[in-house]
């Protein structure tokens, strides 16, 4: 690898002389449209003040001022990545100061409204999910569609029941209910969105570190409450009335959403949930957890293709 001293002299012999290169340098900077508007703007500037700080006017004129010489904020051209010089004297000064390019600020935005959806195992393709991408080819996922959009027209006012979204594999429950999510953080409305297995193995990770409480009134709070699932899970008894019921009946009592997905109906899952235990009194406290549910949420079947095969 050539050292510095010797790529220095090998481009020093290949110029006629240093302090040639150096004219053509500074004739480039100072020709530069930016930089004689500048000059022009800031005339108290003396030849000695901007020879002296010729090293800052072209920091300036190499660098990118409105993402006109990146393709995107990845192959950004700025010494720090998504930022754009701004020139401007202090007396006989010349500061360069760096600000937010557009393209990063929508980048920041982006970032800032994905927050408002936090998840609990949420795949990837359903963080992307829009609603503008659902497809409209089946009839049978109207009614879910059409139930979506008149939430989130009455989301920021006076919120609705959520869904209870039942039906076979594949046909775009869980989509459907991701694309919700994003069209929420677009508003600003944080929702949380749960895979029930996930939910059930943190919650039994919980009452080892003595975190279970502070996690379920997060669950209780959340402005917009997805479950995802339900009735896939495995859960325990004490899980489906001291977790799932002590969250419903919570969001029962303050009138918060509750969205949900699954491959039961209400009476299907009633039976689902009644088998937990053996014991006789469990159907009358699974009873107990589909009347919650149907507090928070309307029931809506939603059929059609499998999209996954």
């Amino acid at each position: 690898m050539e050292s510095i001293q010797s790529a220095l002299r090998r481009w020093m012999s290949e110029s006629n002389s240093f302090q040639e290169s150096y004219e053509k340098m500074k004739s480039e900077i100072l020709q530069a449209p930016e930089i004689k508007q500048f000059l022009d703007e800031n005339q108290h500037l003396t030849r000695s003040d901007i020879e002296r700080q010729l090293i800052k006017l072209y920091e300036y004129t190499s660098q990118s001022k409105d993402c006109e010489k990146c393709s995107s904020l990845n192959e950004c051209c700025n010494i720090v990545r998504g930022y754009a010089p701004k020139i401007s004297t202090e007396g006989n000064q010349i500061k360069l100061t760096y600000e937010k390019c557009s393209r990063k600020m929508q980048q920041d935005e982006q970032l800032r409204k994905k927050s408002f959806v936090q998840s609990l195992y949420m795949p990837k393709r359903l963080l992307e999910a829009r609603l503008d991408e659902v497809e409209l080819d089946d009839p049978e996922r109207f009614e879910a569609i059409r139930k979506i959009e008149r939430f989130l027209h009455e989301a920021e006012h006076n919120p609705s029941k959520g869904l209870y979204l039942y039906g076979p594999f594949g046909v775009g429950k869980s989509y459907l209910l991701g694309a919700l999510a994003n069209a929420l953080a677009e508003r600003e409305i944080k929702t949380l969105f749960i895979y029930m297995p996930e939910f059930v193995r943190e919650i039994k990770s919980s009452i080892n570190d003595s975190t279970i409480n502070e996690k379920i009134d997060r669950f209780k709070r959340i402005p917009v409450l997805i479950l995802d699932d339900i009735g896939s899970e495995h859960q325990s008894p004490w899980f489906r009335d001291e977790v799932l019921g002590a969250i419903l009946q919570y969001r029962m009592m303050e009138e918060l959403p509750v969205f949900f997905t699954s491959n039961y109906s209400l009476k299907e899952l009633e039976v689902v949930l009644a088998s937990a235990s053996k014991v006789e009194a469990e159907e009358l406290k699974a009873r107990r957890i589909i009347e919650r549910i149907r507090q928070v949420s309307e029931p809506v079947a939603m059929l059609g293709q499998n999209r996954r095969s």
